[in-house]
């Protein structure tokens, strides 16, 4: 019987940060982007999306 050694080199990790800081900087830019955004544009958006969805809101 043999055995298998699995080596696990940096890679993993620097895939993981990578992942971690492009969903921070969407998360932080989404916020932003909401708290500057005038309220009727928002609104306008998210209705827009419930009818791309199919998804009755009137």
């Amino acid at each position: 019987m043999s055995t298998n050694t699995l080596v696990l080199t940096g890679t993993r990790t620097n895939e993981r940060l990578g992942a971690v800081l492009f969903a921070a900087f969407l998360g932080l830019g989404l916020v932003f982007m909401a708290g500057f955004a005038p309220a009727m544009a928002l609104h306008n958006a998210a209705h827009d999306f419930r009818h791309s969805q199919n998804f009755p809101c009137h």
